[in-house]
């Protein structure tokens, strides 16, 4: 079944109600003040659930009903996506790919920038779908979403699309699936740009002496925060990759654990709008526990530790410092890189937080390729 059908978001007020009533009675966890024991600060997560009541989703719904949007049906699951076609002629066809715990809303702001260019700027058509698992795509079916299954789920939609070459930018795990997308099939592909990288763009295991000697101060720090947010604050990779359905319980009931366990690496400062936006979509369509088992998919899947052959297809590399830890020795391995750009700030949602340079850095990119090639 290859139909593509217009789709519309519509949450039942129910689930809204409900919702509501399970964070007005949340049950808070005791604490002893003034110890840090991990997760977020208890005050700051009942400022955060006060906040939320007073959140207007369906504001951000009928925001989200304003852009065209579809499903189809790929690999026995369901896929919803975004498609916003340019008016301008020989736009290049991007698809963008959220990670966790994004969705969707991570490309919002970016969407009209990249459809609606000036007459100097090369314009994009733009396709954002929610992964298989995630949000509207509703929860997997059946094991083996792996990040392979994925991306050949990702192709597929392009190639139903018309599009027979195209670019792909992703961060977190998008930054995974782009490469994974472009090794499977190269030919099909303009080039793929990354940030917030990490597997195929980070050390794994111990570093050489030799290697490490050559770092500049700044891939010095990369490797510091690594290993600091292994050690501190890399459980909740650990429990989706081995026990997924454990957590699902605690975070599929209860909406402020849920909330607690997404502030790990999708902070709602500055974004509160979109982080509540984001919250919703998850509860909603019941996807928490079937994104996470995404972990642990790939790490269960034969090939996830083997080594990763290059492409070929060029790479562009956005690296922003406060919170990346992409390095470019370890990126070149399997990848080819062409650009290579750091940026002070920006952080692991550089696409919401620094929009402005995250746009400049993806147009200037995929503009130089095609320039080149045509």
């Amino acid at each position: 079944m290859t139909q593509i059908v217009p789709f519309k978001i519509k949450v039942d007020q129910s689930v809204l109600d409900d919702l509501k009533t399970r964070l007005e009675k949340t049950n808070w966890p005791n604490v002893i003040h003034g110890q840090n024991y991990g997760g977020p600060d208890l005050e700051d997560m009942k400022t955060l659930v006060s906040k939320f009541l007073r959140f207007d989703w369906r504001k951000e719904e009928a925001k989200l009903n304003e852009l065209p949007q579809f499903t189809t049906e790929i690999d026995g699951q369901t896929i919803q996506f975004i498609h916003v076609k340019s008016k301008r002629d020989g736009a290049i066809p991007i698809m963008l790919i959220h990670g966790w715990p994004g969705s969707i809303v991570e490309f919002l702001d970016v969407i009209k920038p990249l459809t609606h260019q000036n007459e100097s700027e090369r314009a994009f058509d733009v396709v954002i779908p929610s992964l298989p698992g995630f949000g509207f795509s509703g929860p997997t079916k059946k094991p083996g979403w792996n990040h392979n299954r994925i991306a050949n789920a990702l192709i597929e939609l392009m190639d139903r699309l018309g599009y027979k070459k195209f670019g792909v930018q992703g961060g977190d795990a998008g930054a995974i699936l782009g490469p994974e997308m472009a090794r499977i099939a190269p030919k099909k592909f303009i080039g793929v740009h990354v940030n917030a990288a990490t597997m195929g763009f980070m050390p794994m295991g111990p570093i050489d002496d030799a290697v490490s000697a050559r770092f500049t101060d700044a891939e010095k720090e990369r490797v510091a925060r690594m290993q600091e947010f292994m050690q501190t604050k890399f459980g909740f990779n650990l429990l989706q990759s081995n026990q997924p359905q454990l957590v699902a319980y605690a975070i599929s009931d209860s909406p402020a654990g849920l909330m607690a366990w997404m502030t790990q690496l999708f902070s709602p400062v500055g974004l509160e709008d979109k982080f509540f936006t984001n919250f919703v979509i998850y509860w909603a369509t019941g996807t928490i526990s079937s994104s996470i088992r995404m972990y642990y998919e790939e790490a269960h899947s034969p090939t996830a530790w083997a080594p990763k052959t290059n492409s070929g297809v060029p790479t562009g590399v956005a690296v922003f410092q406060d919170e990346d830890i992409a390095i470019r020795h370890f990126a070149e391995a399997s990848n080819t890189i062409v650009r290579w750009k750091e940026y002070p700030s920006g952080g692991h949602y550089a696409v919401m937080k620094a929009g402005d340079v995250w746009l400049k850095d993806v147009k200037e990119f995929f503009d130089d390729l095609v320039s080149k090639t045509f």
